[in-house]
């Protein structure tokens, strides 16, 4: 019996609704509560990939095979870590200010 590849758009989808179910419950289970905005985010990317199949329309969003757009991975991270209880954007060591330039002498 030979076997038909999968759809790699049907597959998107799955993952992408996955990456939303999975979101929600961890922030669930955190006691983690998500802002309003959030919250209509995740619930109306879930609405539009099951209505259409990917959840943003104009092609240059993102990826021809995917179901959501960059920015809308980049907010499904940052929900997901928000829920796990960590920073998205860590923080980093301060720099020199930008009137420094390394060991060169200061101009009187």
């Amino acid at each position: 019996m030979k076997r038909t590849a999968p759809d790699p758009r049907a597959q998107a989808k799955r993952s992408a609704l996955n990456a939303l179910k999975r979101a929600k419950r961890a922030a669930d289970r955190a006691g983690v509560d998500l802002s309003d905005w959030e919250g209509e985010f995740l619930g109306s990317v879930e609405e539009r990939l099951n209505t259409y199949g990917r959840a943003f329309g104009d092609p240059e969003k993102g990826a021809a095979g995917a179901a959501l757009s960059v920015l809308q991975g980049v907010k499904l991270k940052e929900i997901s870590a928000k829920a796990k209880g960590e920073s998205r954007f860590p923080r980093k060591a301060p720099t020199k200010s930008p009137g420094t330039f390394g060991n060169r002498p200061r101009r009187g």
